[in-house]
């Protein structure tokens, strides 16, 4: 039987541990997370291969003979963050401690010593296996040599022979080389044949079989521009051929030739200790040795140990024990994020019983996540489900997420992870350091004992039914978006993050010459400077360290002494922060394999129980402002989906707080269509509706939609530029006009400091506790707080409603289109051109129907080729 040799690569799996996992220290601040994920991968690999030899190779230098032939070869590519750069030295010692021999060579990639060790591997009668995260390495797939391909992450893995390149990528092994030199490979900065993409370059391929004899025959190629493409590129078509080539014919002379694993057990032993990896530490003996071990958690109050599944017959023992439970309490280890969610093991409680389900037994845990016959209790169940759709399987039957009960319960704290929720409800802090599998079996069993308290709580606030009918099935929602993902226009993007950098370029240059200097525009002191001092504009507001210069004096600065330099100060301040958060921001947060952006949706942030969002933050682009819609624009459909479809609802919040308030006049309008802003305008300024003029009702639109968030006379005379007498004359008229609207108010206000909380319809709670502070602008504050709540939380809870029916009424009727996103109160859909008529009906009606108000329900219902022309 021939000998089995693992040849690693060293630097791409390093990369892809530090990038999957995150930050993780030891007790002396030391990074480890790129080590653990590493040595986590080695542990498995020995497990699973039982390799005769192993060896890895890194690379050394970031100057190859490559960048002699093309001196932009990766050169695209970000500094290595110093975070892992630390790492470095600890990943060679982690293999020094395991006896594992390690290759570098300057002047040479890390692939140039992997092709060349496989090729001498093979002759000499040994069957290679090459660990990577690089397609490159598929051109030295062959008799006896194999690549494991890491896809996501470092722990989902796919394995290559030559029939298995064939069926993925439509070329042999020995074409991938040729790929590249026609579509290139961004990631290394090969610039293949411009226009030339992955399905171009295969359909070319499979007729001319290399790139050499395509060049050869160019002028058999069908289609006048491909053919001026390949005449224009073939010099970079062979040059980029080159740089993809793996060289086989490095000299390995004078480095290590011996490549049998010669663990030192001392060395092991003392390192892992301090790196805190004592359960990696475990399964590599369990591996060596067949053993199997219970790693117990030392000098700790909870009794956390545990005992890892290392056989097929422990796995149906513990499985057979869950499904006769009825239910278990679970901790998922995760690395990475979606859409490269990968999980590494779960930890469950089992009659009072820890078990670890290493990755190797996951399937074991996957089927029992999807009989819906057991009950499941977890703490953030939002990447279950993520990983669910990841792999193509549905979780049933999660019973209960402490995360989110604890939010329902207190939804203004800061944080919900179990450290906090353990500290605050059962009294029992955790140990400050601890290993990551010991973390997770003392997780499990803090989970255990905060369920039934958490669900004692959701019952006693009447907190079940929202907690059941919203927030817990709005997770699997949640999750399905952040995996869907949206596409963003790429080129757009560039052309135009170019277009404003000319723009800010251009107003720098105007603000110097109208300022009569060239300063720093960013920093206050210096714009202070030449505001006040040199300008002599009035000083509004002053601050510890000087003259303010925020948005709101900029803003009142302009409306009450216009200055030209003023206006061009705004707008430089509103571009380059659209520039930095998005233009710039977008860039890197577009998944390379999936062209989308993977926004992550937060539902346990928010105290009124609306949803946020975050890399990137969708709910800040200005939808009025030009270059707010342009950036909407850059949202595109992509796939098989040909449009996007926005639903938006129509002024959700006053509709609310007609039916809550019972106001006749407000409900009138509402049923009749009539528009509200000039309603209010013409009582509020005394005029007819006929006669109200478009700043009259810009300014009615402010106190109605300020009522609604309690807005302050300050409040509204900084808003709409005027008086504070106006702007109270105007609530006050408001409040004359709408009397159930000022009762509304009053009792909310009233419960408030009864009760010392307020509810949503839905009964969602905000408590107050400063809403009897003697502290007047504590008070104050807890007071328009306990107005605004009720009527925007029940909002947030009717949008989720309407979110969650929309979802489960496309899979039911197995529609392609989709939802991808939900920004405020609009619902943003990816479809079909042939599903337009019917989704449009299905989003309309289930949004207009979802609760039974006294005023209608209205959602604007619109379809574009981008966001911004879906609005």
């Amino acid at each position: 039987m021939s000998e089995k040799i693992i040849i690693i690569d060293g630097s791409s799996l390093m990369y892809r541990a530090f990038f999957a996992l995150p930050l993780l220290t030891t007790a002396s601040g030391q990074y480890t997370n790129a080590v653990y994920g590493f040595t986590n991968m080695l542990v498995k690999l020995m497990a699973d291969v039982k390799p005769d030899k192993v060896v890895v190779a890194f690379d050394k230098g970031k100057l190859t003979f490559r960048n002699d032939l093309y001196a932009e070869y990766k050169g695209g590519r970000q500094a290595t963050p110093t975070e892992l750069s630390v790492q470095f030295p600890l990943i060679q010692q982690v293999l020094a401690s395991l006896g594992i021999a390690v290759l570098e060579l300057a002047g040479y990639e890390a692939d140039d010593i992997i092709g060349t060790l496989a090729c001498q591997s093979r002759e000499a009668g040994q069957d290679v296996l090459i660990v990577t995260g690089d397609r490159d390495a598929l051109q030295l797939v062959g008799d006896s040599v194999q690549v494991l391909l890491t896809r996501k992450g470092i722990s989902h893995i796919e394995q290559f022979d030559a029939q298995a390149v064939q069926e993925k990528y439509a070329v042999s092994p020995a074409q991938i080389i040729d790929l590249k030199g026609l579509m290139g490979d961004a990631s290394d900065n090969i610039p293949g044949v411009s226009g030339v993409g992955e399905k171009t370059a295969v359909k070319l391929l499979a007729q001319f079989g290399t790139v050499e004899n395509l060049l050869d025959h160019i002028d058999d190629v069908s289609g006048a521009k491909l053919k001026e493409k390949l005449y224009l590129h073939a010099d970079l078509a062979r040059l980029s051929k080159t740089l993809a080539t793996i060289d086989c014919h490095v000299p390995l002379e004078g480095l290590p030739a011996d490549f049998t694993v010669r663990p030192d057990e001392a060395k092991m032993k003392q390192l892992f200790s301090e790196l805190g990896f004592k359960s990696l530490l475990a399964r590599f003996v369990t591996s060596c040795d067949e053993s199997a071990e219970i790693v117990t958690c030392p000098q700790s109050e909870w009794d956390c140990s545990f005992q890892t599944i290392d056989s097929s017959d422990l796995a149906a023992q513990v499985s057979a024990e869950l499904r006769q439970a009825g239910e278990f309490v679970f901790c998922p280890l995760w690395q990475g994020k979606v859409p490269e969610l990968e999980l590494t093991g779960v930890t469950v409680l089992v009659k009072e019983k820890l078990f670890f389900f290493p990755m190797e037994y996951l399937p074991v845990m996957v089927e029992l996540w999807a009989d819906e016959t057991i009950a499941k209790i977890t703490h953030d169940a939002k990447p279950i489900y993520q990983y669910g759709k990841l792999q193509q399987f549905a979780i049933r039957n999660l019973l209960f997420d402490v995360s989110l009960a604890a939010y329902l319960v207190d939804p203004a704290a800061s944080q919900y992870n179990l450290a906090d929720l353990s500290a605050k409800y059962l009294t029992e802090s955790f140990p400050a350091e601890e290993e990551l599998l010991l973390g997770a079996a003392r997780d499990t069993q803090a989970l255990s004992r905060l369920y039934p308290l958490l669900l004692d709580k959701l019952k006693e606030a009447n907190l079940l039914t929202l907690y059941q009918e919203i927030e817990l099935p709005l997770q699997e929602v949640l999750a399905a978006l952040e995996v869907t993902g949206i596409t963003v226009d790429q080129t757009g993007l560039i052309v135009m993050n170019t277009a404003i950098t000319e723009k800010i370029t251009a107003l720098l240059t105007t603000i110097y010459q109208l300022a009569g200097e060239e300063f720093n525009v960013n920093s206050t002191k210096q714009l202070g400077r030449i505001l006040f001092d040199k300008l002599k504009l009035p000083v509004l507001k002053k601050t510890k360290t000087g003259y303010s210069t925020n948005a709101e004096v900029l803003e009142r600065l302009a409306v009450e002494f216009p200055h030209p330099l003023l206006a061009d100060l705004l707008e430089y301040r509103t571009l380059t922060k659209l520039k930095s958060t998005y233009l710039d921001g977008l860039k890197p947060l577009i998944h390379q394999e999936t062209g989308r952006i993977h926004t992550t949706f937060n539902q346990t942030v928010t105290t009124t129980g609306r949803l946020s969002s975050s890399d990137p933050n969708l709910q800040n682009i200005p939808v009025r402002s030009e270059e707010g819609r342009k950036i909407r624009s850059l949202f595109i459909p992509g796939g098989e989906w040909q449009y996007l479809m926005s639903a938006d609802y129509s002024q959700i919040e006053l509709r609310v707080l007609a039916h809550m308030s019972g106001d006749m006049n407000l409900i009138e309008a509402f049923k009749h269509n009539q528009d509200i802003h000039s309603r209010t305008a013409a009582k509020v300024f005394g005029v007819d509706v006929t006669e109200v003029t478009s700043e009259m009702r810009s300014r009615a639109k402010a106190v109605n939609f300020g009522i609604v968030y309690g807005i302050s006379d300050y409040g509204l005379s900084r808003d709409i530029h005027v008086t504070r007498k106006e702007a109270a004359q105007y609530i006050e008229s408001y409040f004359d006009m709408y009397r159930g609207v000022k009762e509304l108010m009053d009792s909310m206000v009233a419960k408030a400091h009864e009760e010392g909380f307020v509810t949503t319809m839905f009964g969602r709670r905000r408590y107050l506790p400063d809403i009897n502070s003697r502290n007047f602008n504590l008070r104050s504050f807890a007071e328009r707080t306990a107005m605004n709540t009720p009527i925007q939380g029940t909002a947030a809870d009717i949008i989720k409603k309407a979110m969650i029916t929309v979802y489960d009424k496309i899979n039911q009727e197995g529609l392609q289109s989709r939802i991808l996103l939900q920004v405020h109160d609009e619902l943003v859909l990816e479809v079909t051109e042939k599903e337009i008529p019917r989704v449009a009906a299905l989003v309309k009606e289930t949004m207009e129907n979802i609760v039974l108000l006294r005023v209608p329900l209205v959602a604007d219902v619109k379809v574009g080729p981008n966001w911004a022309l879906a609005k």
